[in-house]
């Protein structure tokens, strides 16, 4: 049976059958809403205070005082965590062209995480591609990606073949990884960019619907590598002590 990172967040882990399988790369899709922030911060956060285990954030979207603002609203410290080097807050201004794959490489093994979360993959595949990644590796991983599926080589081809070689440069640490894709209504795929679902250990998709005047958050577990989970979807709730699900509420 293979070792658990767990979530420490209420019903979650029961429905992973005791947690994510250490090693995992998981993606979380959901649209605006749905507590893709808050479930990451939460997974960070629990590692660090239930187990002792280090937790890297990666951000595109929220920098170090937004997170400590978010994380504040339901009663976590991250100032305190990052004080006892149980966690580290890394923001990337995409605008600046970074060159991102190779700064998370020297913080991953400069601080070496047990738990990561990259927020989100959709922001950084856009950075990467204006980031220092010369000509001759891009060419190289466009023909990696053509290897897999023929397509023209276009921005889209590129991105996706980024992504092959990012998640590869994660899998080297052996941390148990969260990475968050937005889902925009109408959408068939389960990620923005539709190729990390493929790639990916696992894939949590949150959604939320609504129904006359109700309203409601689910959750569905559409994959998880090494380890049986929940089928069904089951409903959550985010209140004041964060993410929890309905256990007994399936839909």
């Amino acid at each position: 049976m293979a070792e658990r990172t767990k979530t420490g967040i209420q019903g979650l882990d029961k429905a992973l059958h005791g947690g994510i399988p250490d090693g995992n790369i998981v993606l979380l899709s959901g649209g605006a809403g749905t507590g893709k922030s808050t479930l990451c911060l939460q997974f960070l956060v629990n590692g660090a205070s239930l187990f002792g285990e280090k937790g890297l954030y990666v951000s595109t979207e929220q920098s170090e005082k937004e997170l400590v603002k978010h994380a504040r609203g339901f009663g976590w410290s991250l100032e305190d965590l990052i004080a006892k080097n149980l966690l580290k807050i890394k923001y990337f201004d995409i605008t600046h062209g970074d060159d991102v794959l190779n700064e998370i490489d020297h913080i991953m093994r400069d601080y070496k995480p047990k738990r990561v979360v990259i927020d989100s993959m959709t922001s950084l595949t856009d950075s990467m591609l204006v980031s220092g990644i010369t000509e001759k590796e891009a060419f190289s991983m466009v023909q990696i990606a053509e290897s897999v599926s023929p397509m023209p080589k276009t921005e889209r081809v590129m991105a996706k073949a980024i992504l092959y070689k990012l998640l590869s440069e994660i899998k080297k640490h052996n941390t148990t990884t969260i990475l968050t894709s937005e889902l925009y209504e109408e959408m068939k795929q389960l990620s923005a960019d539709g190729v990390s679902e493929f790639m990916a250990d696992g894939v949590i998709v949150l959604h939320y619907l609504g129904v006359g005047s109700t309203q409601f958050r689910s959750l569905q577990i559409r994959k998880m590598r090494y380890t049986n989970h929940l089928k069904e979807y089951v409903l959550y709730d985010i209140e004041n002590k964060g993410f929890s699900l309905k256990e007994e509420q399936t839909i």
